[in-house]
């Protein structure tokens, strides 16, 4: 018998998970250099990458839908046994990780639930695979009875399937599970993702080298992403010169929950030892927007602390103008206006490596 596996389309594994650096690759960079351009232009994040999880919801969706007709095609009873045929195939064939998610997929399970259902025992495991061919048969009945018959044929490419509600039923199933899997995953994905990607765009377009976070070999005008440490941490370090350095942090979060990114920022400590250097460290704090009544501004001040709202149009010009008052540090953009902003910010874009902040 043919593995269910060996019908899960190219496409479709690569769509079932990626990091990073695959994101840029597989969605192309300018495209994601034009989100972060939007983003660093006041746009919201979320909504910028709305459109890529639904292309890649659409695709992954379509590339379900055909391992389920060819399976069906190919496989005897592939319907009506489907979660023993998938449940046996996990338990016994050589998967890839992506093979694995997307028969996974198939009998309801995202990655989270496989935690809890198929490493368990072998009773626990059979249990969830009755109760889940029972409901699938009771939810085809109980629409045969309220909707009547379903009638009509699938058919790509030389694939032809009856449609039917156990068929329909099954095929719907696993699309929720997958749709829930992938948004689950692109929402912490794309928030770790864009996090380091505005920050290394931002702070390279002000002027700041990139450099690793152990590398006391240059002590000005560099940064360095993601330092983590004991009592503090923070997502961008900058030194403007020796013994002066600023912490960021940034949060794509909503106006409701502002403080808990100054809950936070509020444990930085003040100073940092840097080649044997103490740096006094003031903080900024990015977010996408603050909400009318929120204290926010006024707690940040008692830490040394600066909020920026990144759903300001010319918010990057805003950061160097605080940079300008804090430090004295000097940068061109401070005194373009609005047009002139953005220009600037689409001519360096073009200068970057997306890649060298991941």
């Amino acid at each position: 018998m043919k593995k269910v596996s060996s019908f899960v389309p190219e496409v479709g594994k690569k769509l079932a998970q990626y990091n990073g650096v695959e994101i840029i690759d597989r969605i192309g960079e300018e495209t994601i250099k034009a989100v972060v351009f939007s983003i660093l232009n006041g746009s919201n994040v979320r909504s910028l990458t709305e459109g890529l999880t639904r292309k890649r919801l659409a695709l992954s969706n379509a590339s379900l839908l055909v391992t389920y007709l060819n399976a069906s095609k190919s496989i005897e009873n592939f319907t009506e046994n489907l979660p023993l045929i998938v449940a046996e195939e996990l338990k016994a064939a050589r998967l890839s990780k992506e093979e694995k998610i997307y028969l996974q997929w198939l009998i309801g399970l995202t990655g989270k639930s496989i935690q809890n259902v198929l490493r368990s025992d072998a009773d626990e495991v059979n249990n969830y695979l009755k109760e889940l061919d029972l409901a699938l048969k009771n939810s085809a009945n109980e629409a045969l009875n309220i909707f009547g018959p379903l009638i009509g044929t699938l058919k790509i490419k030389e694939s032809e399937m009856q449609l039917s509600w156990p068929a329909i039923t099954n095929i719907f199933m696993a699309i929720g599970a997958q749709t829930l899997a992938i948004r689950g995953a692109e929402k912490s994905m794309y928030g770790k993702l864009f996090e380091k990607l505005i920050l290394g765009s931002m702070l390279s377009i002000l002027g700041f080298q990139q450099i690793k976070n152990n590398d006391t070999t240059k002590k000005e005008k560099v940064f360095w992403l993601s330092e983590r440490g004991e009592k503090r941490e923070s997502d961008a370090t900058l030194l403007i010169k020796p013994g002066v350095g600023i912490r960021f942090d940034i949060g794509f979060i909503g106006p409701g929950n502002t403080e808990i990114s100054l809950d936070k920022v509020s444990r930085f400590e003040r100073e940092m030892e840097f080649g044997r250097k103490n740096y006094f460290m003031s903080t900024i704090i990015l977010v996408d927007r603050i909400g009318e009544k929120s204290r926010i501004v006024e707690l940040a001040k008692r830490i040394d602390g600066n909020i920026i709202q990144m759903s300001m149009s010319n918010w990057v010009k805003h950061v160097a103008e605080v940079l300008n008052k804090s430090v004295d540090y000097k940068h061109p953009i401070i005194k373009m206006n609005g047009v002139q902003v953005s220009n600037y910010i689409r001519s360096e874009m073009d200068k970057i490596s997306l890649k060298n902040f991941i």
